[in-house]
C-alpha cells in the first residue's frame, strides 16, 4: 500500500518540476513512452521543467544531444548537472588551485572549459566522478594524492547507475568506497543530495522551493536533496528505488508515483 500517495491540491501548488533523468524520464537508452507527453503537458499548464542529472559520466552538452535524439529540446539553462554545483564551489572557494579529475573525457572537458587548472602530477585538489574510463592507473595516483593530504572531493554519491533490463553500473559512490578502503578517507558529495546542490537547484530555478518539486527515482539522492527543505519531492517507480524501501527506509518521499504519466493526470 503507498503511504505518500499523490496530492492533487500539492500538485496544483508546483510551478516547477526538476527532473531526473536515468530512471525518471528514460532507461538507459529507451525513453518512457510516457515521458514526451508528460513535459508537453506541464508546458501546456504553464509549468517549467528543469533536468538535474547527478550521472558525472556525461556533461550538460551530451544530455542535451542526447535528448534531442528522442525528439526532446532543452534549453541549455533547463539542463542541471552535478558536475556544474562542484566547478562553481571551486571556482568561488578555491580558485587558482589545481585538480586532478578522476573522470570521463567529458568530465574534464568541463572542468577545462570552466579555467580549473588541471595537474596530473601534484594536485591541490583531488575530484572524483563516475568514470566509465576508470583505469587502475588513475586509482594509484588518486590515492597517493589523497593519502598525501589532497583535498578530496566527490562529485555524486550514487552507488549504482540503472540502465535497461533491471541492471547497474558501479558508479561514482561504488569507486569512492574503493578508494576509502585503501585510504580510509571518504570525500565531500557534491551533487544531490548535498545541501549545495538544493541551493544550486533555487538559485538556477528562480522558484522559491515550495514551488519546486524534485521528481527522481533515487531515495538517497533525488528524495533526500529535498529533506527537511520546503521543497516538494515525488518518487518514481521506474528505477532504483522500489515502495518498499520508500516506506521502510530512512529517507521518505513527499509523494510517490508509479511513473510521470500519473503525476501527469494530476497537471
Amino acid at each position: 500500500m503507498n503511504a505518500y500517495p499523490l496530492d492533487a491540491e500539492k500538485v496544483k501548488k508546483i510551478k516547477c518540476f526538476v527532473l531526473d533523468m536515468d530512471g525518471t524520464i528514460y532507461l538507459g537508452k529507451t525513453l518512457f513512452p510516457f515521458t514526451p507527453k508528460f513535459l508537453q503537458d506541464a508546458h501546456d499548464s504553464g509549468r517549467e521543467v528543469y533536468f538535474f542529472t547527478n550521472n558525472s559520466s556525461q556533461n550538460a552538452r551530451r544530455y542535451i544531444e542526447k535528448l534531442a535524439g528522442m525528439n526532446i529540446t532543452v534549453a541549455p539553462d533547463h539542463m542541471l548537472i552535478s558536475n556544474a554545483v562542484i566547478i562553481e564551489y571551486l571556482l568561488a572557494e578555491h580558485a587558482g588551485k589545481t585538480v586532478y579529475v578522476v573522470g570521463t573525457p567529458a568530465l574534464v572537458d568541463d572542468f577545462r572549459s570552466a579555467g580549473i587548472p588541471l595537474n596530473d602530477e601534484a594536485p591541490d585538489i583531488v575530484v572524483l566522478g563516475f568514470d566509465t574510463t576508470l583505469t587502475y592507473e588513475k586509482l594509484h595516483k588518486a590515492c597517493d594524492f589523497i593519502r598525501g593530504g589532497c583535498i578530496y572531493y566527490g562529485v555524486n554519491p550514487d552507488f549504482n547507475c540503472p540502465i535497461e533490463g533491471g541492471a547497474f553500473l558501479p558508479d561514482c559512490g561504488s569507486i569512492a568506497r574503493l578508494i576509502e578502503g585503501s585510504t580510509g578517507r571518504t570525500p565531500e558529495f557534491f551533487g544531490k543530495p548535498s545541501r549545495r546542490t538544493f541551493e544550486f537547484i533555487v538559485r538556477k530555478t528562480g522558484f522559491a522551493p515550495e514551488e519546486i518539486a524534485v521528481v527522481g527515482d533515487r531515495l538517497y539522492t533525488d528524495i533526500a536533496v529535498a529533506d527537511g527543505t520546503p521543497m516538494n519531492s515525488i518518487l518514481v517507480l521506474t528505477g532504483e528505488s522500489t515502495l518498499k524501501q520508500a516506506i521502510e527506509g530512512p529517507v521518505h518521499p513527499d509523494m510517490i508515483a508509479e511513473s510521470l504519466a500519473e503525476i501527469d493526470r494530476l497537471l
